[in-house]
């Protein structure tokens, strides 16, 4: 499943204003890359650009290239519904369909897709990816009961079965944990490390420790000022970036020193 993301030369505009800069990356397949950077400089944005989620924001628009294993996500006829598929996001609140079954939740993207399957394969495809997400044995004897009547840390693990239920190659999670208790910290992050082994994942997060534990990679992003554009500023392993910076900036935000 897992595949490895190429970017260049992308910038990535809201109407007339340059919010990113200029990003070059490679995000590595079966690997957790971390994005971090103080508030405001195009973290989320440049997330979002990955499975064109940013495109659904009147006006935004994306300059560059955008490589899944080779294949340009922004080439003309490409549709972004299956790029969406194809990289899942998961977003800072858990935000399950409050209407719809725990079981429900997690076929909800397949169903999107119209993918009709026997009900022996839909209880498969359930189970699996409940398992998937560390949350089968807490909610097996309740599927029929609304996903919103969950923890806030169930509700975060249902989203991410609901993510990976349509086989995506790429995970992308925006501050997933910045909702949740220690606890359902600890359960996600465990759940990031799971998720290698078959997903490339990717991870915006505020939390210096969080980017450590549980990232191969870290990319910083920084912002010179108001209304100037955020650009990627150094990408390295995440040992190197926190022990071992190679710019002045970078050692200034992990250290604590601003952001």
């Amino acid at each position: 499943m897992s595949k490895r993301i190429d970017v260049s030369d992308l910038n990535v505009y809201y109407g007339d204003f340059l919010a990113v800069e200029d990003v070059n990356i490679t995000l590595d397949a079966k690997s957790v890359t971390a994005f971090i950077g103080p508030s405001g400089c195009g973290k989320s944005t440049f997330l979002r650009t990955l499975n064109r989620m940013h495109e659904v924001i009147p006006g935004a628009r994306v300059e560059g290239k955008v490589l899944l294993d080779g294949d340009n996500l922004y080439a003309d006829g490409v549709d972004p519904v299956t790029v969406r598929s194809q990289i899942g996001m998961v977003f800072q609140r858990p935000n399950p369909f409050p209407t719809m079954s725990i079981r429900d939740n997690v076929l909800a993207g397949v169903k999107l897709n119209s993918r009709r399957m026997p009900k022996s394969d839909a209880d498969a495809l359930v189970e699996k990816s409940l398992q998937g997400a560390n949350l089968w044995n807490e909610v097996k004897d309740r599927l029929d009961k609304p996903g919103s009547g969950l923890s806030g840390g169930q509700q975060q693990r249902l989203c991410i079965a609901r993510a990976i239920a349509v086989s995506p190659d790429v995970i992308l999670m925006d501050e997933p944990c910045s909702a949740l208790d220690p606890i359902s910290t600890l359960a996600i992050e465990d759940l990031i490390n799971e998720l290698k082994d078959e997903y490339t994942v990717v991870i915006v997060t505020h939390n210096m420790q969080q980017a450590a534990r549980v990232s191969d990679k870290t990319a910083f992003f920084n912002i010179a000022g108001t209304g100037k554009p955020g650009k990627l500023i150094e990408f390295a392993e995440t040992a190197t970036i926190f022990n071992n910076p190679g710019q002045k900036s970078t050692e200034d935000y992990v250290s604590g020193r601003f952001g």
